[in-house]
């Protein structure tokens, strides 16, 4: 599709094309990155990152092979933020940014924003709703 001999495009070649269009394209020299998702972390060590902006818009492209850790199951990177969280009867951790985020907006006490957060699963519209 591309032309018909193997192995690609030169790479000076498709940097000095880049560099036409306005896309910048750096190595970035990364020890770790991990990605959070709701239910799992994927992290990945000695990954590597590349950084590529374009039309001020950064993406970052990473290739590694990631292990898998599965969120709350105390790892050390979440040990360290659980301190600020309180956990409900039922389990539920409430995160401590959301019991601020209620309580500057409803201008109750972090208390009140925790119970309200807990009771609505740590919904924070229907937190604010209850406390409004």
């Amino acid at each position: 599709m591309f032309g018909g001999g193997g192995g690609g495009m030169n790479p000076r070649k498709m940097k000095q094309m880049m560099e036409q269009m306005g896309i910048d394209m750096d190595d970035i020299d990364a020890e770790e990155v991990i990605i959070r998702t709701p239910d799992e972390e994927l992290v990945f060590t000695d990954a590597e990152v590349q950084l590529m902006e374009a039309q001020g818009q950064k993406t970052y492209q990473v290739v590694g092979d990631p292990e898998s850790r599965e969120r709350g199951a105390g790892s050390d990177s979440e040990s360290a933020d659980e301190g600020d969280e309180a956990s409900g009867d039922d389990g539920n951790v409430v995160d401590a940014d959301d019991v601020e985020l209620v309580s500057m907006r409803t201008g109750v006490d972090e208390e009140t924003a925790r119970e309200a957060l807990e009771d609505n699963d740590g919904d924070l519209a229907d937190a604010v709703d209850q406390l409004e």
